[in-house]
């Protein structure tokens, strides 16, 4: 095996199947920005979302989808050249994967694309025993979600945060303060229909775990821009905490915690979620002083 890439699976120790497979799609996470980063696609985007927090802050939770925001609107950015990078990096580690443009069937601002290859085949590329390769269907696939919005809201901060493994490169992000926005938004605003995205409120407590402040400028710029909230008035902090506690009691907690529970280690984590619980909290969520 590749000495960088024995470097970044040692980091796992995985033990089983499950964490394999977790291993496996984390490098190819961190290769593709490794990819995204050679041709210069961090001069005019920024990673965010839960697999930013994840690789960067360490957020104990797995994640499937890498998340990016130009920095300033561009309709014709042009993410097909950025995606060829990620292609040839993941093959130059000796990777199987392909990487397929979604076709839209309505105009949005949202550019997605997947990184997508066969689980076994893959596995074998970093080290995972025959015996546990085994276990999978001939046809289960790796795939991992790429998205850019090419109308970003304004008022976002960013930081230029630095990764040591293959090879030291540089990768630019929201920061937390502005995460957390990006967050809140998605509790607020995301159209869950028939499945509550449980990562959102496991997220929300590793932000209010560390407190971290909303970045609220930003949150109310991503609001108005979705048609949550009227562009001539104020968010409040107040409004915020209001709008978080309504937003909470119209949870099904049950999915939730299922929805959730595939990408992390201990279940007792899940043990208090309740429209009360989370209630409760809604207090504790503060502002920025930038903001």
């Amino acid at each position: 095996m590749n000495v960088a890439l024995q470097g970044m699976l040692d980091r796992y120790q995985p033990q089983t199947l499950g964490d394999h497979e977790n291993a496996l799609q984390e490098i190819v996470q961190e290769l593709a920005l490794l990819g995204l980063w050679r041709a210069k696609f961090f001069e005019r985007a920024a990673f965010y979302g839960g697999t930013a927090l994840r690789i960067f802050h360490r957020l104990p939770r797995f994640s499937e989808d890498i998340d990016f925001s130009l920095l300033q609107p561009d309709r014709e950015f042009n993410l097909a050249p950025c995606l060829e990078a990620v292609r040839k990096e993941l093959a130059a580690f000796g990777f199987s994967f392909r990487i397929e443009r979604r076709n839209k069937r309505v105009s949005t601002a949202i550019e997605s694309a997947f990184i997508k290859g066969g689980t076994r085949i893959n596995l074998a590329r970093i080290g995972t025993p025959d015996y546990l390769r085994a276990r999978l269907p001939d046809l289960q696939q790796v795939r991992i979600r790429i998205e850019l919005d090419t109308d970003p809201p304004p008022l976002a901060d960013y930081e230029v945060l630095t990764l040591l493994t293959p090879i030291p490169f540089q990768v630019r992000l929201f920061d937390l303060p502005c995460l957390f926005a990006g967050k809140l938004h998605a509790i607020l605003c995301r159209n869950w229909k028939s499945r509550v995205k449980g990562r959102d409120f496991y997220d929300l407590l590793w932000y209010l775990g560390r407190q971290i402040p909303c970045n609220l400028r930003h949150l109310q710029a991503r609001m108005v821009q979705t048609g949550h909230w009227q562009p001539d008035r104020e968010l409040a902090i107040a409004d915020l905490r209001r709008l978080l506690r309504d937003r909470f009691g119209q949870v099904d907690f049950d999915q939730a915690r299922s929805d959730v529970r595939p990408f992390i280690r201990d279940d007792a984590e899940l043990e208090l979620w309740n429209t009360a619980f989370f209630q409760s909290l809604a207090e504790r969520v503060e502002a920025s002083r930038a903001a």
